[in-house]
């Protein structure tokens, strides 16, 4: 999972519309101490520079979750190019899952010799904690410095901005900027839902009618793999938006109504519910790993794995011209689905090089990186001005998806941004579900008592 992670919502910046308008400039304030007694993000004590040759040798220490095939390739190629142009940077390189990372990444930021450039997974959980604790370098500088206001729509940075204090997701300062844009949606064998006579999805209802004729012919309908944990937020994340709605997801999950026992939250979880009785996923689902998974679809084990956008090239190598990608369309006939952008590049607060991690943050994210992403099968955050890959590629089908949905506003949050806690009891809750230990009421309940206790503490 990359992250994958982000929002837009109602009464906050909405990403879809917003993501055409890439020159739009977002009025990030300064960096303002928070509430007395809280403890607030650092304010920078440099004044920011481009002025990277002058630094002396300087060795640049990175953290990433870009572990998958072609982002992993594109993160090395550009570390190189980096340092072509840099000769006094040195990048050290740490590359963990994204499960591993958020186990790991606070108590590197904790200690006293942290790494330079981290990605930070958006939302309470992570970026906020590591905000409130005063572990990231606020970036409104270095975003007039490299045109990063200008570069990335507004909505992409609300999704990477807090109140100083780290109390308010979409707040008023920068803590990093994202490289990749991402899509959750559904992955098929074209060769085997042609041997069905079946069109890609559109709906719900013909996944369900899909699943059904796979399972009908012995064929497993969706592979997926959930001891990972994050698998879990991602299938019960796309299920919900299809049932829901982006607007009525965007609204939940930013606290602004709504309650996860509604109705079509506590639908998405009979539904899959159902298809763990039915045989519809992995058997087993919760022992066996994401890249098991995968794996498996892409020898052609599976009809469907439903994931993002960032095992792009990984499927285009197994499967090649067989893989397809999708996304479903709400009742209304909208585009709803959960995605928006991978991890955030943050400054750490204590790295002795802000300037240094400021310039390889731009020149990982900026658009000729965009190129390098494109060329190694990944989904840049902007992409590339008259980016078009050829028709019946699962490149051009990822490209179509993710304009297609930004365009109808329909792209809705990572549901584990939801509350400081939400990743471990949604995580949790899914691994029940599926695992058949709860009830679909059970779920939602589970889900709610822990947003309806974080609401609460902000009053």
């Amino acid at each position: 999972m990359m992250r994958h992670r982000l929002l837009r919502h109602g009464g906050l910046f909405r990403l879809g519309g917003l993501l055409a308008a890439a020159g739009v400039a977002i009025s990030l304030s300064a960096c303002a101490p928070g509430p007395s007694g809280d403890t607030a993000a650092p304010s920078p004590t440099n004044q920011a520079s481009k002025d990277i040759s002058s630094a002396g040798q300087v060795t640049l220490t990175v953290w990433d979750q870009n572990v998958d095939g072609g982002i992993s390739k594109a993160q090395d190629e550009l570390n190189q190019q980096f340092h072509q142009k840099y000769p006094n940077v040195t990048i050290s390189r740490n590359a963990q899952s994204f499960s591993d990372l958020k186990t790991t990444l606070k108590l590197a930021l904790s200690s006293n010799n942290p790494p330079d450039v981290v990605q930070a997974n958006q939302g309470y959980p992570d970026m906020g904690a590591f905000v409130a604790a005063g572990m990231l370098r606020p970036m409104n500088d270095y975003a007039k410095l490299y045109g990063w206001d200008g570069y990335y729509p507004e909505a992409l940075l609300k999704q990477n901005s807090f109140s100083p204090d780290g109390k308010t997701w979409q707040g008023d300062t920068l803590f990093g900027v994202s490289q990749t844009g991402e899509v959750v949606g559904v992955y098929y064998n074209r060769q085997l839902l042609s041997s069905l006579g079946l069109q890609p999805p559109k709906t719900l209802s013909d996944l369900n009618s899909a699943m059904a004729a796979a399972k009908a012919k012995g064929i497993l309908p969706v592979a997926f793999g959930n001891l990972d944990k994050s698998p879990g937020i991602h299938l019960y994340g796309v299920v919900q938006a299809a049932l829901a709605g982006a607007p009525t997801v965007d609204e939940l999950v930013s606290g602004q109504g709504g309650a996860w026992t509604d109705e079509p939250s506590l639908k998405a979880a009979q539904q899959i519910a159902d298809w763990s009785k039915q045989g519809y996923l992995t058997p087993g689902a919760n022992g066996v790993s994401r890249d098991d998974a995968v794996a498996a679809f892409g020898k052609g084990g599976a009809l469907f794995t439903l994931s993002g956008t960032w095992l792009q090239q990984t499927l285009q190598d197994d499967l090649g011209p067989n893989v397809g990608f999708t996304t479903l369309t709400a009742d209304d006939g909208k585009p709803a689905t959960t995605g928006g952008q991978g991890l955030a590049w943050a400054i750490t607060s204590k790295s002795a090089h802000p300037d240094v991690a400021a310039a390889y943050i731009d020149f990982i994210t900026n658009a000729t990186s965009a190129q390098t992403l494109v060329d190694t099968g990944n989904l840049p955050t902007v992409l590339p001005t008259g980016y078009q890959p050829p028709q019946g590629t699962v490149a051009a089908d990822i490209a179509t998806q993710y304009r297609d949905v930004q365009k109808a506003n329909g792209e809705v949050p990572y549901l584990d941004y939801s509350t400081p806690t939400f990743y471990d009891t949604l995580t949790a809750a899914m691994q029940e579900l599926v695992g058949g230990q709860s009830d679909p009421q059970q779920f939602v309940d589970a889900l709610q008592k822990d947003y309806a206790s974080f609401l609460a503490s902000k009053k």
